[in-house]
């Protein structure tokens, strides 16, 4: 049997929880890393949802490729679609991704996102993502902890989304309130960061 390979754009890359044998600089192509979906869970709630990282169509996307023993590919198959599927806004797909170090071409488990699930949120303006994000927490945390630290492990891996350096611009000048600040202030900084953000109004 053959390897078998995982593809993570996002928190699978600082953080995979499965055993693998190696991880691998790799491009996926046919999709791009997007802010493009709606946390009703673990970042956010059905009446104040946030928004999280999810593989939309066109473009391309660097990630790391886990290469992982063949006999354990099952299990780790069934441990990622517990972590990723809550909602089921993922397809699992089987992808051809390029290791950056070897110049080859490997099949790996992609989660690409469902465009016809209703937690899908397209492209969503800037003024728009901010409001959600400051506005929203969930079961993992506060959603706007999700873009900073997302951000951050992006640039150490030297990986620029100019999308989300934006909307970090924004949060920037109350990044250390954010990431000081326990719960029960939490409140005080989404008052103090509408101020740099007004809340969209509905057009009529």
């Amino acid at each position: 049997m053959s390897d078998y390979w995982v593809f993570g754009y996002g928190s699978l890359m600082w953080r995979p929880g499965f055993p693998h044998l190696d991880a691998v600089p790799a491009t996926l192509e046919g999709a791009h890393r997007a802010l493009c979906v709606s946390s009703i869970v673990h970042r956010g709630s059905r009446s104040r949802p946030g928004l999280v990282m999810g593989l939309d169509s066109g473009g391309s996307c660097r990630g790391l490729a886990f290469r992982v023993t063949p006999e354990l590919a099952g299990a780790i198959r069934n441990q990622l679609k517990k972590r990723e599927q809550v909602t089921l806004v993922y397809r699992e797909a089987m992808r051809w991704v390029k290791l950056a170090d070897r110049g080859s071409e490997v099949r790996a488990l992609c989660f690409l996102i469902d465009r016809l699930h209703p937690q899908y949120a397209g492209d969503i303006p800037l003024q728009r993502q901010a409001w959600m994000v400051r506005r929203a927490v969930g079961l993992s945390g506060r959603n706007v902890d999700y873009v900073m630290s997302t951000f951050r492990h992006l640039e150490e891996m030297g990986i620029v989304e100019p999308e989300i350096e934006r909307l970090v611009n924004i949060f920037e000048p109350l990044r250390d309130t954010i990431e000081r600040a326990p719960r029960a202030r939490f409140q005080q900084s989404v008052r103090e960061i509408g101020t740099l953000v007004p809340v969209p109004r509905p057009k009529r």
